[in-house]
C-alpha cells in the first residue's frame, strides 16, 4: 500500500488529479527499487476493487444500535470527492486499463444497493459511458421504425439532382463520357502472375495481330485493349511487381508431407530429432523451390520452441546459402511469426539465433523481417521495437538502414511497403508505418546509431511529428526523439524550424523547455 501513497495524494491534494496521476503512472512503469513492488495499471485497479468487510449501522433498522457486516470495494472507503476524482481519472486514461474491469468497476458503483454520493455516481456513470459497448438489440422488440435506419436510407441515396439528369440521359453516369454500348464492348478484366503468360483467346477472328507491352511497375495489373484498324490490338499489361504474392497451390503428395512434419514439429523430443526434422524440411523445399514459401506456411515452422530454432534456422538452409528467396522464406517461416506477435521480451535464444542469421543474410533481414515488423498493423510495441533495435545494431551497417528509412518513410507509397511474409500473417502486416511512441523510440535510437537520413527522409518525419504532436503531447519517447531529432538533424532543419516549434509548443513534458531551446539555436 505504501508504493501508492503519492497516488493518493495527488488525487486528495492536486488542482488537476487526471493530468498528474497520469504522469505519475508513466514516470513510476518498472522503476520501482523494489522488485516486488509492481506499479501497473492492473495492480492499481486490483487495488481499487480489493473486497473488504465492514461493521456498519443497519440502514433498514429503526435502531441505529444495531450493527451488521457489509461487503465493500476497497474504493468505497476513500472519501467521497477522492473517489470522484479517481473515477474521472480512470474515464480519462481508460485506453490504458483494461476495459471489462472497468466496467465491473463502474457496474459495482452503480447497481450496488448502498448509497453512493451524487459525484461519485455521476463519475461513475461517465466511466461507464465511456469503457461499455452500445447494444440496441432491444430496440428491436418494439418493433419501431429506427431513426438511425431511416437516416442511413437517406445518405445512401443518390441526391434528387442526379436523379433527374440521370433519367434524361443514357450513360453509366452523368458526369463520365462513358455510353451504355461503349461499357458493353470493354473487354473484361485479367488478371495474371508474375511471370505466366498472358492468354488471350479471341473468337472467329484470323489474321489478329498482337502487340504486348510489358512495364514492369509498381501499380495494380491493368490490362487495356484498344480496337485498331484492320483487326490489330494493341495490348498494354503492367505488371505488379511484389516479393509476397502466394505461390501457386502445391501438389497433394507435397501437402500430405507438410502437414506430417507440420505434425512432427509439435511433437520434437530431442535435439537430434530437430536436425533430423530440418533436413527433411530442406529436401522439400528445395523440390518446391518455386513454392517454398507456400509449402513452409503448410508446415508452420514458427510453433517450433525457441530452443530448436537455431538447428532449422542453420540446417534448413544448407546448400542455399546465396539463394535470397529461399533464405528470406526461412526467416520469415520460422522467425517472423513469433515476433509479429511479441507481447513481451523476446527469449535469449531466439535473438541470438535471429541475430547470428541475420548477419549472414542481412538482406533477407530487411525485406523478410525489419519491413514486416515496422509495418506492424498494430504499431510496434516495446519488445518488438527491442528486437529491430538488436538487429539494426549488430547486423547492418549504417549506410543501409539509412536507404531502409528512404524506403520507408519516402516511398511508402510507391511500393515502398515491399516485404516478404507467410499469406496467414499478412493481416498483420500494414502498408504504411502506424506511428506509436516505440516506433519514435526506434527513430531516435537510429539517430543515434550515426544514422545520416537524406533530406527526404527528414522531410518526411517533419510531416509525421506534426501530424503527432497533438496525440502524443505528454509522451517523454516523442519528446526524447524530437530533442535528439533537433540535435542530430539540425543542418537539414531550418526550412522546417517554424512548422516543429508550432508541433513542439503542443506538447507538456519536462523537456519541451529544452527542444524549442535547441530549435531556437537551427539557423534558419
Amino acid at each position: 500500500m505504501e508504493s501508492w501513497l503519492p497516488l493518493m495524494n495527488i488525487f486528495m491534494n492536486s488542482i488537476s488529479p487526471e493530468t498528474e496521476a497520469s504522469m505519475w503512472f508513466q514516470s513510476s512503469f518498472n522503476s520501482s527499487s523494489n522488485p516486488s513492488i509492481s506499479i501497473s495499471t492492473a495492480s492499481f485497479l486490483s487495488l481499487l476493487m480489493q473486497p473488504i468487510e465492514a461493521v456498519v449501522n443497519d440502514s433498514s433498522s429503526s435502531s441505529s444500535s444495531i450493527l451488521c457486516k457489509q461487503r465493500f470495494i476497497w474504493l468505497q472507503t476513500l472519501p467521497n470527492a477522492v473517489q470522484a476524482r479517481i473515477l474521472s481519472f480512470l474515464a480519462y486514461e481508460h485506453a490504458k486499463f483494461n476495459k471489462q474491469d472497468l466496467t465491473k468497476l463502474a457496474r459495482n458503483l452503480l447497481f450496488d444497493a448502498t448509497e453512493v454520493d451524487f459525484w461519485v455516481r455521476r463519475a461513475a456513470n461517465q466511466l461507464f459511458d465511456v469503457v461499455s459497448d452500445s447494444n440496441f438489440k432491444w430496440v428491436s422488440c418494439l418493433n419501431l421504425d429506427s431513426e438511425e435506419e431511416k437516416f442511413d436510407e437517406k445518405f445512401g441515396s443518390m441526391p434528387g439532382w442526379l436523379i433527374d439528369v440521370a433519367s434524361a440521359n443514357d450513360s453509366i453516369l452523368p458526369w463520365l463520357p462513358i455510353s451504355v454500348d461503349d461499357m458493353n464492348k470493354r473487354l473484361p478484366d485479367v488478371t495474371c502472375e508474375d511471370d505466366e503468360d498472358l492468354m488471350v483467346d479471341v473468337e472467329d477472328c484470323k489474321d489478329v495481330n498482337l502487340e504486348m507491352i510489358h512495364t514492369c511497375d509498381d501499380e495494380d495489373l491493368m490490362v487495356d485493349v484498344e480496337d485498331g484498324k484492320n483487326g490489330n490490338f494493341v495490348m498494354i499489361v503492367t505488371q505488379r511487381k511484389l516479393v509476397h504474392l502466394d505461390s501457386d497451390p502445391v501438389d497433394h503428395e507435397t501437402k500430405e508431407m507438410a502437414l506430417f512434419l507440420k505434425t512432427k514439429i509439435l511433437n520434437l523430443e530431442s535435439s537430434f530429432k530437430a536436425a533430423e526434422l530440418a533436413d527433411e524440411i530442406r529436401t522439400i523445399i528445395f523440390k518446391e523451390k518455386k513454392d517454398s514459401l507456400m509449402v513452409l506456411s503448410l508446415i508452420e515452422p514458427w510453433n517450433a520452441d525457441d530452443e530448436i530454432v537455431p538447428i532449422l534456422l542453420s540446417r534448413i538452409q544448407e546448400g542455399n546459402e546465396n539463394d535470397f528467396a529461399i533464405t528470406s522464406n526461412i526467416l520469415c517461416s520460422i522467425v517472423l511469426p513469433k515476433f509479429l506477435e511479441l507481447e513481451k521480451p523476446a527469449s535469449r535464444v531466439l535473438v541470438t539465433a535471429t541475430i547470428n542469421y541475420c548477419k549472414v543474410h542481412y538482406k533477407s533481414a530487411v525485406y523478410a523481417l525489419l519491413f514486416p515488423l515496422i509495418l506492424h498493423k498494430n504499431g510496434i510495441n516495446n519488445p518488438i521495437c527491442d528486437v529491430i533495435t538488436r538487429i539494426i545494431k549488430d547486423c547492418l551497417h549504417p549506410a543501409n538502414v539509412s536507404a531502409i528509412c528512404q524506403k520507408l518513410l519516402c516511398e511508402e507509397n510507391t511500393n515502398g511497403s515491399e516485404y516478404i511474409c507467410p499469406p496467414c500473417y499478412q493481416h498483420l502486416v500494414s502498408k504504411s508505418l502506424v506511428w506509436t511512441e516505440s516506433l519514435f523510440n526506434l527513430f531516435q535510437i537510429i539517430l543515434n546509431h550515426d544514422v545520416r537520413l537524406t533530406q527526404d527522409s527528414v522531410n518526411q518525419l517533419v510531416f509525421y511529428v506534426q501530424e503527432s504532436s497533438i496525440r502524443f503531447s505528454k509522451s517523454l519517447k516523442f519528446a526524447n526523439f524530437l530533442l535528439c531529432f533537433a540535435g542530430k538533424c539540425a543542418p537539414m532543419l531550418g526550412i522546417h524550424k517554424l512548422a516543429l516549434f508550432e508541433a513542439v509548443e503542443h506538447t507538456s513534458s519536462f523537456l519541451t523547455k529544452s527542444i524549442l531551446s535547441k530549435l531556437a539555436s537551427i539557423d534558419s
